[in-house]
């Protein structure tokens, strides 16, 4: 369960991040300029009900922590 760095409540795991008037999601790259490579996943959204905070990460750290 993530907690909110703002007012300390539980957050509301499981959301996504969608781009609005485009088909195309989001992706995570360690290297900018490059289209493909890099990736480390698709980032996760918590919301936190009481004070409307969001935090964006990933799910999946296992691919920083091994030089993606």
């Amino acid at each position: 369960m993530r907690k909110c760095i703002r007012c300390g409540g539980s957050m509301q795991e499981g959301c996504t991040v969608k781009v609005e008037g485009a088909g195309y999601g989001v992706v995570l790259s360690t290297e900018e300029n490059k289209i493909f490579s890099g990736r480390v996943g698709k980032p996760k959204v918590a919301v936190c009900p009481q004070c409307g905070e969001v935090s964006i990460y990933l799910e999946d750290v296992d691919k920083l922590k091994n030089g993606a």
